[in-house]
Protein backbone atom coordinates (compact mmCIF):
# COMPACT_ATOMS: atom_id res chain seq x y z
CA UNK A 1 0.00 0.00 0.00
CA UNK A 2 1.12 3.53 -0.71
CA UNK A 3 1.40 6.25 2.34
CA UNK A 4 -0.02 9.73 1.54
CA UNK A 5 3.18 12.18 1.57
CA UNK A 6 2.41 15.66 0.15
CA UNK A 7 -1.60 15.08 -0.03
CA UNK A 8 -1.50 14.56 4.02
CA UNK A 9 -0.72 18.82 4.29
CA UNK A 10 -3.84 19.50 1.67
CA UNK A 11 -6.17 16.58 2.56
CA UNK A 12 -8.97 18.04 4.09
CA UNK A 13 -9.28 20.63 1.37
CA UNK A 14 -10.25 18.53 -1.17
CA UNK A 15 -12.55 16.61 1.22
CA UNK A 16 -14.59 19.19 2.18
CA UNK A 17 -17.91 17.58 0.76
CA UNK A 18 -17.42 14.16 2.39
CA UNK A 19 -20.36 13.92 4.37
CA UNK A 20 -18.76 13.18 7.45
CA UNK A 21 -21.37 13.91 10.02
CA UNK A 22 -24.09 11.83 7.97
CA UNK A 23 -21.61 8.92 8.41
CA UNK A 24 -20.97 9.09 12.45
CA UNK A 25 -24.75 9.78 12.62
CA UNK A 26 -25.18 6.21 10.70
CA UNK A 27 -22.45 4.87 12.50
CA UNK A 28 -24.69 5.70 15.58
CA UNK A 29 -27.65 4.31 14.74
CA UNK A 30 -26.15 1.32 13.93
CA UNK A 31 -25.00 0.75 17.41
CA UNK A 32 -28.51 1.06 18.35
CA UNK A 33 -29.90 -1.05 16.39
CA UNK A 34 -27.53 -3.63 16.79
CA UNK A 35 -27.44 -3.18 21.16
CA UNK A 36 -23.97 -1.93 20.90
CA UNK A 37 -22.42 0.86 23.50
CA UNK A 38 -19.18 1.18 22.92
CA UNK A 39 -16.79 2.70 24.61
CA UNK A 40 -13.42 1.96 23.22
CA UNK A 41 -13.53 2.44 18.86
CA UNK A 42 -10.63 2.04 16.77
CA UNK A 43 -10.34 3.78 13.44
CA UNK A 44 -8.75 1.90 10.61
CA UNK A 45 -7.07 4.18 7.79
CA UNK A 46 -8.30 7.19 9.92
CA UNK A 47 -6.13 9.51 7.93
CA UNK A 48 -6.45 13.46 9.31
CA UNK A 49 -9.14 12.12 11.88
CA UNK A 50 -12.19 13.36 10.17
CA UNK A 51 -14.40 11.00 11.88
CA UNK A 52 -11.77 10.36 14.89
CA UNK A 53 -11.67 13.47 16.16
CA UNK A 54 -15.28 14.46 16.17
CA UNK A 55 -15.36 10.29 17.73
CA UNK A 56 -13.50 11.56 20.76
CA UNK A 57 -15.37 14.14 20.83
CA UNK A 58 -17.89 12.69 21.81
CA UNK A 59 -16.82 10.79 24.72
CA UNK A 60 -15.51 7.73 23.23
CA UNK A 61 -12.03 6.39 24.15
CA UNK A 62 -10.03 6.26 20.59
CA UNK A 63 -7.27 4.74 18.65
CA UNK A 64 -6.62 5.97 15.60
CA UNK A 65 -4.28 3.41 12.88
CA UNK A 66 -2.96 4.89 9.54
CA UNK A 67 0.10 3.77 7.30
CA UNK A 68 0.52 7.31 6.96
CA UNK A 69 2.97 9.41 9.36
CA UNK A 70 2.32 12.60 7.66
CA UNK A 71 -1.72 11.99 7.73
CA UNK A 72 -0.87 11.13 11.53
CA UNK A 73 0.41 13.82 12.31
CA UNK A 74 -2.82 16.25 10.65
CA UNK A 75 -4.64 13.96 13.14
CA UNK A 76 -2.75 14.79 16.17
CA UNK A 77 -2.45 18.87 15.66
CA UNK A 78 -6.25 18.75 15.21
CA UNK A 79 -6.61 16.85 18.79
CA UNK A 80 -4.24 18.83 19.88
CA UNK A 81 -5.93 21.69 19.54
CA UNK A 82 -9.12 20.93 20.24
CA UNK A 83 -7.87 19.21 24.18
CA UNK A 84 -8.30 15.91 23.13
CA UNK A 85 -6.28 12.63 23.26
CA UNK A 86 -6.37 9.21 21.18
CA UNK A 87 -3.74 6.73 20.49
CA UNK A 88 -2.55 7.07 17.15
CA UNK A 89 -0.51 3.85 15.72
CA UNK A 90 1.53 4.04 12.47
CA UNK A 91 0.33 0.70 11.06
CA UNK A 92 -0.63 -1.30 7.82
CA UNK A 93 -3.95 -2.56 7.68
CA UNK A 94 -2.51 -5.93 7.41
CA UNK A 95 -0.59 -5.92 10.69
CA UNK A 96 -2.98 -4.06 13.18
CA UNK A 97 -1.77 -4.42 16.56
CA UNK A 98 -3.80 -2.66 18.90
CA UNK A 99 -3.21 -1.89 22.84
CA UNK A 100 -6.29 -3.14 23.99
CA UNK A 101 -9.48 -4.90 22.47
CA UNK A 102 -12.31 -2.36 20.87
CA UNK A 103 -15.76 -2.61 21.33
CA UNK A 104 -16.23 -1.15 17.57
CA UNK A 105 -13.46 -0.91 14.84
CA UNK A 106 -14.61 1.24 11.74
CA UNK A 107 -12.56 1.68 8.43
CA UNK A 108 -13.96 4.34 6.21
CA UNK A 109 -13.47 6.30 2.95
CA UNK A 110 -12.49 3.26 1.30
CA UNK A 111 -9.35 2.44 2.86
CA UNK A 112 -9.74 -1.37 2.46
CA UNK A 113 -9.45 -0.86 -1.09
CA UNK A 114 -5.93 0.09 -0.66
CA UNK A 115 -5.54 -3.79 0.12
CA UNK A 116 -3.51 -5.11 -3.66
CA UNK A 117 -2.70 -8.00 -3.03
CA UNK A 118 -4.13 -11.47 -2.71
CA UNK A 119 -4.74 -12.65 0.67
CA UNK A 120 -4.35 -8.98 2.48
CA UNK A 121 -7.76 -8.65 2.94
CA UNK A 122 -8.26 -11.93 4.92
CA UNK A 123 -4.87 -10.72 6.81
CA UNK A 124 -6.53 -7.11 7.76
CA UNK A 125 -9.87 -9.09 8.81
CA UNK A 126 -7.89 -11.64 10.88
CA UNK A 127 -6.32 -8.75 12.42
CA UNK A 128 -9.51 -6.84 13.30
CA UNK A 129 -10.92 -10.05 14.17
CA UNK A 130 -7.81 -10.67 17.36
CA UNK A 131 -8.72 -6.71 18.20
CA UNK A 132 -12.07 -6.82 18.75
CA UNK A 133 -13.64 -7.60 21.76
CA UNK A 134 -16.42 -10.77 21.63
CA UNK A 135 -19.53 -9.79 20.06
CA UNK A 136 -17.85 -6.46 18.66
CA UNK A 137 -18.99 -4.53 15.72
CA UNK A 138 -16.51 -4.42 12.38
CA UNK A 139 -18.21 -1.67 10.42
CA UNK A 140 -16.49 -0.55 7.07
CA UNK A 141 -17.16 0.72 3.55
CA UNK A 142 -15.77 -0.08 0.05
CA UNK A 143 -16.09 1.45 -3.45
CA UNK A 144 -17.43 -1.23 -5.42
CA UNK A 145 -16.44 -2.62 -8.77
CA UNK A 146 -19.52 -0.14 -10.45
CA UNK A 147 -17.68 2.78 -9.54
CA UNK A 148 -14.67 1.89 -10.86
CA UNK A 149 -15.44 0.10 -14.25
CA UNK A 150 -18.21 2.90 -14.99
CA UNK A 151 -17.87 6.08 -12.75
CA UNK A 152 -14.13 6.25 -12.59
CA UNK A 153 -13.22 4.09 -15.62
CA UNK A 154 -10.31 6.03 -17.43
CA UNK A 155 -11.92 9.62 -16.41
CA UNK A 156 -10.02 12.47 -15.26
CA UNK A 157 -10.88 15.05 -13.05
CA UNK A 158 -9.50 18.42 -11.58
CA UNK A 159 -10.13 20.13 -8.41
CA UNK A 160 -8.76 23.60 -7.54
CA UNK A 161 -8.62 25.60 -4.13
CA UNK A 162 -7.43 28.77 -3.09
CA UNK A 163 -4.20 27.35 -2.29
CA UNK A 164 -3.78 23.81 -3.83
CA UNK A 165 -5.19 22.22 -6.81
CA UNK A 166 -4.90 18.38 -8.24
CA UNK A 167 -5.67 16.48 -11.48
CA UNK A 168 -6.32 12.95 -10.61
CA UNK A 169 -5.94 10.32 -13.69
CA UNK A 170 -7.49 7.18 -13.17
CA UNK A 171 -6.78 3.95 -15.11
CA UNK A 172 -9.28 0.67 -14.57
CA UNK A 173 -7.80 -2.72 -15.48
CA UNK A 174 -10.98 -4.50 -15.27
CA UNK A 175 -8.39 -7.89 -16.02
CA UNK A 176 -6.87 -7.33 -12.25
CA UNK A 177 -9.56 -4.96 -10.85
CA UNK A 178 -7.49 -2.82 -9.81
CA UNK A 179 -7.57 1.22 -10.67
CA UNK A 180 -4.68 3.25 -10.81
CA UNK A 181 -5.19 7.01 -9.30
CA UNK A 182 -2.31 9.45 -10.70
CA UNK A 183 -2.62 12.25 -8.60
CA UNK A 184 -0.79 15.81 -9.83
CA UNK A 185 -0.80 18.16 -6.75
CA UNK A 186 0.05 21.77 -7.42
CA UNK A 187 0.60 23.39 -3.74
CA UNK A 188 1.67 26.76 -3.26
CA UNK A 189 4.78 27.54 -1.51
CA UNK A 190 5.47 31.10 0.71
CA UNK A 191 7.10 32.82 -2.14
CA UNK A 192 3.38 32.34 -3.86
CA UNK A 193 4.73 29.72 -6.36
CA UNK A 194 3.14 26.65 -6.55
CA UNK A 195 5.20 23.20 -6.58
CA UNK A 196 4.15 20.67 -8.64
CA UNK A 197 4.05 16.49 -7.39
CA UNK A 198 2.81 13.33 -8.14
CA UNK A 199 2.03 10.55 -6.31
CA UNK A 200 0.17 7.15 -7.52
CA UNK A 201 -1.96 5.34 -5.27
CA UNK A 202 -3.93 2.14 -5.94
CA UNK A 203 -7.16 0.29 -5.35
CA UNK A 204 -8.96 -3.22 -5.95
CA UNK A 205 -12.46 -3.55 -6.28
CA UNK A 206 -13.63 -6.67 -4.69
CA UNK A 207 -16.53 -8.42 -5.29
CA UNK A 208 -19.70 -8.57 -2.48
CA UNK A 209 -18.48 -12.52 -2.33
CA UNK A 210 -15.29 -12.17 -1.88
CA UNK A 211 -15.66 -9.64 0.89
CA UNK A 212 -17.97 -12.47 1.99
CA UNK A 213 -15.99 -14.92 2.00
CA UNK A 214 -13.07 -12.99 4.00
CA UNK A 215 -15.00 -12.36 6.85
CA UNK A 216 -16.83 -16.13 7.08
CA UNK A 217 -12.88 -17.31 6.52
CA UNK A 218 -12.18 -14.94 9.90
CA UNK A 219 -15.33 -15.88 12.48
CA UNK A 220 -17.06 -12.84 11.27
CA UNK A 221 -21.15 -13.02 10.87
CA UNK A 222 -22.28 -10.57 8.65
CA UNK A 223 -25.36 -8.42 10.09
CA UNK A 224 -26.33 -5.83 7.38
CA UNK A 225 -25.02 -4.08 4.21
CA UNK A 226 -26.02 -0.40 3.46
CA UNK A 227 -25.88 1.50 0.21
CA UNK A 228 -23.71 4.33 1.32
CA UNK A 229 -24.16 5.18 4.69
CA UNK A 230 -28.03 5.13 4.00
CA UNK A 231 -30.65 2.59 5.01
CA UNK A 232 -31.00 1.69 1.55
CA UNK A 233 -29.93 -1.85 0.42
CA UNK A 234 -26.69 -1.49 -2.48
CA UNK A 235 -27.95 -1.84 -5.96
CA UNK A 236 -26.61 -2.23 -9.40
CA UNK A 237 -24.76 1.08 -9.66
CA UNK A 238 -24.42 1.15 -5.58
CA UNK A 239 -20.58 2.92 -5.42
CA UNK A 240 -19.74 2.58 -1.92
CA UNK A 241 -21.29 -0.36 0.38
CA UNK A 242 -21.10 -0.56 3.84
CA UNK A 243 -20.73 -3.49 5.60
CA UNK A 244 -21.05 -4.47 9.48
CA UNK A 245 -20.00 -7.43 10.28
CA UNK A 246 -19.90 -9.17 14.29
CA UNK A 247 -17.43 -10.85 16.15
CA UNK A 248 -18.22 -14.17 18.13
CA UNK A 249 -20.56 -14.11 21.07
Amino acid sequence: MNAYTDFATVYDLFMEEVPYDQWLSFLEEIWQKEGLQPEVIADLGCGTGNLLVPLTEKGYRTMGVDLSFDMLCQAEKKLREAGLSSILLEQDLTEVSLPEEADCIISVCDSLNYLTEDGELSAAFACVKASLRQGGLFLFDMNTEYKFSEVLAQNTYAVTEEHAAYIWENDYDPEEKINAYAVNFFIEGNDGKYERTEEVHYERAYSVEEIKTALAENGFTLVGMYDDYTWESPKEDCQRIVFVAKGAE
